[in-house]
């Protein structure tokens, strides 16, 4: 993608800046946009899972943020606000494509709660979330299934709750603890199959056997 370069730097405060943008004022919503595109850019991308549907979706991001600055009114981070304008805008959009991150699961029986809420609420998996090798889980979430990326990266990634989640998408936060289950156990298994691949070949040493 092609990012704007960096804008005249400026001392105002943010919360200035989101003001003057607000009143219309070209150049505070330039630096804006400079400061957070490539951060919108990463969380669409890793949503839809392309890069040219994720450049639409950050200027849709941006435009849907200029129209409503108006409402902006500094209970959470900026940054906290946009990014919620841009998991909405690629929801949206895989909505359109028929992509429901919950149509695999299924509703949690009364019998399974002990076991899915030992995984779950064990704040984070800190196996997946503190890998050194923060390019091979990139690649390895883009593996995911559809409902299963999306799950992972709402709750693991951006932080979003279950029931936050769950009032996003539609569905149950039931639906949403199965569904993080699955996509974490499948993750695991991606990262252990590249890993294994990595492993070089062992060959045996050739020995000469005289006569």
């Amino acid at each position: 993608m092609h990012f704007l370069e960096c804008p005249e730097t400026t001392s105002q405060p943010e919360s200035v800046l989101i003001k003057q943008a607000s009143d219309g004022n070209s150049d505070s919503f330039q630096y804006l946009y400079w400061k957070y595109s490539r951060r919108v850019f990463a969380i669409c991308k890793r949503m839809v899972n392309d890069e040219s549907i994720a450049e639409d979706l950050v200027q849709e991001t941006f435009l849907c943020a200029f129209r409503r600055l108006n409402t902006f009114r500094g209970d959470s981070l900026f940054s906290t606000w946009l990014h919620r304008i841009a998991v909405n805008a690629s929801l949206m959009y895989l909505r359109k494509t028929k992509i429901d991150p919950c149509a695999k699961s299924v509703e949690l029986q009364p019998q399974d709660e002990d076991e899915v809420q030992r995984d779950f609420f064990t704040v984070r998996d800190h196996r997946l979330m503190d890998t050194a090798d923060r390019i091979r889980l990139e690649r390895a979430v883009g593996m995911l299934p559809p409902g299963y990326r999306i799950m992972f990266i709402l709750h693991d990634i951006e932080g979003y709750e279950h029931s936050e989640i769950a009032s996003i998408i539609g569905c149950s936060a039931g639906n949403t603890k199965s569904q993080l289950h699955k996509a974490r156990k499948r993750l695991r298994q991606l990262l252990a199959d590249e890993q294994e691949s990595d492993i070089p070949e062992v060959r045996q040493p050739a020995y000469n056997r005289a006569a």
